[in-house]
């Protein structure tokens, strides 16, 4: 196989573990290093309480980092591959601020003339995300029925999100400081506030979505050379695109629901990992991806946690100040920048 016959990839893994274990090392409370491999290696530690702290909320959010890294990287690479745009992310479709929209609705109810909830859950703020993507997710669909110009689609799903994100400006103006400054606090974007029922039923949707990426691999290596080539190697347009956007949604979306919105990682990701493993081949890429995107989503929660403080930066602007330099580096050292 050219994954295992590519020595670059050994580098992927590598970094992945190194950065699990220095994730785990970090956080407010010292915690021995010593020590932490002690608790996972299923020792009692000398102080009962660390290990609660590396189990219930180091451990989740390490392992959400990976979840949300990967999944995100696989709906960009997806993105990028089916439009044949190097700047098209996983929020292209729109999702994300249909997630939005209906997330401001739950915290900015009454500005709209009635409160769905004076105190929203987490599970309630995690179905409406849900719903929010599901709404724009049925609204695409229905139009891609009617197109087979993929770059008609994108500029309608972008027209899609500017529109929702105009509906979420109303509400922001019309609402109290304090709803604002709790859906502020949602587009942040949080990696540290799952639990581990949560993280199973993540897990979960996010490997139905994965699947449906690996079942899609042929048709994406047809998606590179264009409509027509797919078309003329026996592959079904229609279902195949349906197949992708699904797939992106079910990524996209549940990150979103359980996570917030989390910019850049789904845009950097494929390129990043590109420039490690030159290929094109989406058997490849997506094993990869799904690596790279945890490799860096832990690589920016170490640095959001600013070690050797108790402040915690928010995740979404870790993102965009690691990524955004780095994507402007290669277009720089490779004169342009392709899928």
């Amino acid at each position: 196989m050219e994954l295992i016959a590519n020595k670059r990839w050994i580098v992927l893994p590598f970094l992945l573990l190194t950065l699990f274990i220095v994730n785990l090392s970090l956080g407010s409370v010292s915690i021995p290093f010593e020590e932490i491999i002690a608790i996972l290696a299923g020792k009692s530690g000398s102080n009962p309480v660390w290990t609660d702290i590396v189990w219930d909320f180091r451990m989740t959010k390490a392992l959400t980092c990976i979840l949300a890294g990967s999944a995100l990287s696989i709906a960009g690479l997806q993105m990028q591959t089916l439009f044949r745009n190097a700047l098209a992310g996983p929020d292209v479709l729109g999702l994300s601020s249909g997630a939005s929209l209906a997330v401001s609705l739950i915290f900015m109810s009454q500005a709209s003339g009635f409160e769905i909830f004076s105190s929203p859950s987490p599970w309630a703020v995690a179905g409406a995300a849900s719903l929010g993507c599901l709404a724009v997710f049925l609204i695409i669909i229905v139009i891609s029925q009617r197109l087979n110009d993929n770059t008609s689609l994108l500029i309608i799903g972008l027209m899609i999100g500017a529109t929702t994100s105009s509906l979420v400006s109303v509400l922001q103006f019309l609402s109290k400081a304090e709803e604002q400054q709790f859906f502020l606090l949602w587009t942040f974007g949080s990696l540290g506030r799952l639990n581990w029922l949560e993280i199973q039923v993540l897990t979960m949707i996010l490997a139905v979505g994965s699947l449906m990426a690996i079942f899609s691999t042929k048709s994406l290596n047809a998606w590179l050379l264009g409509t027509n080539y797919a078309q003329s190697i026996g592959v079904n347009i229609n279902k195949s695109r349906l197949l992708i956007i699904l797939s992106t949604s079910i990524l996209t979306g549940s990150v979103t629901a359980f996570c917030g919105p989390i910019a850049f990682v789904g845009l950097a990701v494929p390129h990043l990992t590109k420039l490690v493993i030159k290929t094109n081949n989406h058997r490849v890429l997506i094993p990869a991806v799904i690596v790279a995107g945890g490799v860096l989503m832990l690589f920016c929660d170490i640095i959001a946690q600013l070690p050797g403080s108790t402040y915690v930066l928010p995740i979404n602007a870790i993102t965009a100040m690691i990524g955004a330099p780095v994507v402007i580096w290669i277009i720089l050292r490779t004169k342009r920048i392709s899928i």
